[in-house]
C-alpha cells in the first residue's frame, strides 16, 4: 500500500524538477549556446550543392554563367598552363596522345588541328608536322558543328569527343593512355573528389607522361596575400592548412613542380606532374565543405 504523503512528496519532486529543466532550457538558448538542441546547419547541405552544380554544368546559351567558359583556344591553354606544356605538345608524334578533361567546346583541339595557314601567330603553340591523336571529355556535350566536320575529315579516330560522364566512370579500356593529360579549369578544380580525380589521371598517364593543369584560390607555395578569398582549401588530419602543392608532392612515384601565381586576380598554382613510375598513390582527402559555383567553393581534409 503506497502511503498519500509519498506519493504527494514524490510528484512535487518531479514538478521541481521540471520547472529546473525548462528554465536550463530558457537560459542555454538566451546564451545560444544550444548544446544537445537540434539546429539548422550553417551551411546547404554539400548533396544539396552539388545538386545546384549539376544544375550549372548544363545551362546553355544565355543561361551559361558568365565565368562559366566553354571555349578557351590552345593560346588560352599556352598562357594558363605551366612553363614547357607547349613545348611537351609539339613533341608528341602520330601515334601518340593527348586528353583533354574539361575540354567544352573543344576548341583548344580545333587549333591544334588547323591547317598551318590557318592559324593565328598566338594560337601555334607547340605546332610541328605530326598531329597526335586527341581525345575531349566533357561533363555537357558541348559540341559544335566545326568539331563535327572536322572529327569527319580527319578520320581514322584522330579525335575523339566523350561527354555525358564524369572522369572517373570511364573505363581504361574506353580511353586507353596518353602521354599528355591537360585540365584547364576542368574536373581538377571543380571536383568533389579530389584524390579520386588525381588518382585516374595518373592511371591513365603513361610513365614519363605529364599532366599540366591549374587550381586557383589557393594557399601558395610561395606565400599568401593578405585577404585572400581561397575557393579550394585543403587541411592535414589536425586541421592545420596544406598546401596543395605539398599535398601532391606527398604522391608517391611522381614528380610535381608548381609556379606561384600570386599577382593574378585570384593566387594560382600552375601545376605539372610527371609520372615517374607506375605504383603511384595518392594520399586521400575527404570533402568537408562545397558550395556550388564556377568554379565551387571546397575544402577538403587529410583521411587518415
Amino acid at each position: 500500500m503506497v502511503i498519500p504523503s509519498v506519493i504527494s512528496s514524490v510528484q512535487g519532486r518531479k514538478a521541481a524538477a521540471a520547472r529546473l529543466a525548462f528554465v536550463i532550457a530558457i537560459v542555454v538558448q538566451a546564451l545560444g549556446l544550444g548544446a544537445g538542441w537540434p539546429q539548422e546547419p550553417a551551411e546547404p547541405r554539400i548533396d544539396e550543392e552539388i545538386a545546384k552544380q549539376e544544375k550549372i554544368y548544363h545551362r546553355r546559351g544565355a543561361d551559361v554563367p558568365r565565368g562559366y567558359i566553354t571555349n578557351r583556344g590552345l593560346s588560352d591553354y599556352a598562357e594558363l598552363l605551366p612553363t614547357g606544356f607547349c613545348d611537351a605538345l609539339g613533341r608528341l608524334g602520330s601515334s601518340d596522345r593527348w586528353l583533354d578533361i574539361g575540354a567544352g567546346a573543344a576548341q583548344a583541339i580545333l587549333d591544334y588541328y588547323a591547317p598551318e595557314d590557318a592559324a593565328a601567330p598566338a594560337e601555334k603553340c607547340a605546332r610541328s608536322g605530326a598531329r597526335a591523336r586527341a581525345v575531349a571529355i566533357s561533363i555537357e556535350d558541348r559540341q559544335t558543328d566545326k568539331w563535327r566536320e572536322r572529327a569527319a575529315s580527319l578520320g581514322d579516330d584522330r579525335i575523339r569527343y566523350l561527354s555525358g560522364k564524369r572522369l572517373r566512370q570511364y573505363s581504361p579500356e574506353e580511353l586507353g593512355k596518353f602521354q599528355i593529360i591537360t585540365d584547364v579549369f576542368g574536373g581538377f578544380t571543380y571536383t568533389e573528389n579530389l584524390s579520386q580525380f588525381v588518382d585516374k589521371v595518373l592511371s591513365l598517364l603513361e610513365v614519363g607522361g605529364g599532366f599540366y593543369t591549374l587550381v586557383p584560390g589557393v594557399h601558395l607555395e610561395g606565400g599568401d596575400k593578405l585577404g585572400t578569398w581561397y575557393l579550394t582549401e585543403l587541411e592535414d588530419a589536425a586541421g592545420r592548412p596544406e598546401k596543395v602543392c605539398s599535398w601532391l608532392k606527398k604522391t608517391s612515384c611522381v614528380k610535381v613542380s608548381c609556379e606561384s601565381k600570386s599577382d593574378w586576380k585570384r593566387p594560382t598554382e600552375l601545376i605539372n606532374i610527371r609520372k615517374v613510375c607506375s605504383d603511384t598513390s595518392v594520399p586521400r582527402m575527404k570533402l568537408v565543405e562545397f558550395v556550388a559555383g564556377y568554379p565551387p567553393d571546397r575544402r577538403f581534409q587529410l583521411d587518415q
